[in-house]
């Protein structure tokens, strides 16, 4: 039964090292200059140039996405959306987009006490933050929650889509907390590689099944139970 996987191994493990490896070596790189306490000198010129170029359009997407890409509203997203795919008997991947969550909050609280960063204080800042800024929350959420989307629809017709709408809203969450003035251009870089490399290994290590989300159950599949799943 195993022999069918074996071809695809070395995409297996390609996608190891672009999706954990290389995430992981980058946010390295940029933990290893913090804690030397390094200064990134392109930060502040970028910053200070993305804030006068904001439109009162982008102030307010920025807004909307601090609120929408924090906690309150990202805990209630990824339980409705297990909650979701228990329901459709994609149990596997349930319990992947909970473990996406639980450890994308624990490695970002982890890594905030770790290098207790201070938030840059460049201009009065319209939203209020609070914590350490070293990695981005919002950043790490937004690239797990993408990351979930696109695996759970990449052996679906929606992959396309799932790509495009996953990489825009997490680079869009990136630019909106500089634009916020609330973290460094490394802040968020290093919160979106580590919300990726995190939710792809996990991803990995249980198991990689793909979803039916494009195919209705039938009710064969409603009458079996679990044993329904794909595999």
């Amino acid at each position: 039964m195993s022999a069918p996987r074996h071809p695809a191994r070395p995409a297996h493990l390609l996608s190891l090292l672009l999706l954990v490896g290389l995430p992981l070596l980058g946010v390295g790189l940029i933990a290893e200059d913090l804690l030397e306490k390094e200064r990134f000198q392109f930060e502040e010129p970028l910053m200070t140039w993305i804030h006068a170029h904001a439109t009162p359009a982008l102030t307010s997407v920025a807004v909307f996405l601090h609120h929408f890409g924090g906690p309150y509203v990202m805990v209630p997203v990824f339980l409705l959306l297990a909650a979701w795919l228990w329901q459709r008997k994609e149990r596997h991947l349930a319990n992947f987009t909970l473990f996406a969550l639980a450890g994308a909050g624990i490695l970002n609280a982890a890594m905030k006490l770790i290098f207790n960063r201070a938030r840059p204080e460049l201009w009065t800042r319209i939203v209020t933050e609070g914590g350490a800024s070293f990695p981005s929350g919002h950043s790490m959420f937004a690239a797990a929650l993408s990351t979930v989307l696109v695996l759970l629809a990449w052996h679906t017709r929606w992959r396309l889509l799932a790509l495009t709408l996953g990489l825009a809203y997490t680079l869009l969450m990136l630019y909106s907390r500089m634009l916020l003035g609330v973290h460094y251009p490394t802040d968020v870089l290093a919160g979106a590689l580590s919300g990726t490399a995190w939710t792809y290994g996990v991803y990995r290590l249980m198991g990689g099944r793909p979803s039916k989300l494009d195919v209705p159950l039938t009710k064969q599949e409603v009458a079996s139970g679990p044993s329904g799943r794909s595999q």
